[in-house]
């Protein structure tokens, strides 16, 4: 099992779950984070961590495609392990539908 970011921290990119992440395996976008999948250790501390529930378990439902989601930007984005302001849109936009399509940037975050 690993642990997987989905849409939900499409433009909120809150980083709390970088600061207890033992093993640094988060990476950052311009406008979400990813944890890379053989890099997770399943600990599972970053889960409650996260305001926007975008950290899930794969086991859960269409987690599948978040895996490879999560493996593909992982490999390309730098890692983050320093917690930084969300974005400003964060509380506008957390809960919203459809930020995949709408919002998502494949270029790289600053790292840190």
């Amino acid at each position: 099992m690993t642990y997987i970011v989905n849409d939900n921290c499409i433009a909120c990119k809150y980083t709390d779950c970088v600061e207890v992440c033992p093993v640094d395996c988060f990476y950052e976008g311009e406008n979400m984070l990813v944890i890379h999948p053989d890099e997770c250790i399943d600990c599972g501390v970053c889960e409650p961590e996260c305001p926007a529930d975008a950290i899930r378990p794969d086991t859960e439902p269409e987690a599948e495609k978040w895996v490879e989601f999560n493996r593909k930007y992982s490999e390309l984005w730098p890692v983050i392990i320093t917690k930084k302001d969300p974005l400003p849109e964060a509380e506008e936009r957390d809960g919203e539908e459809g930020k995949l399509e709408k919002y998502f940037s494949e270029a790289p975050g600053e790292g840190g």
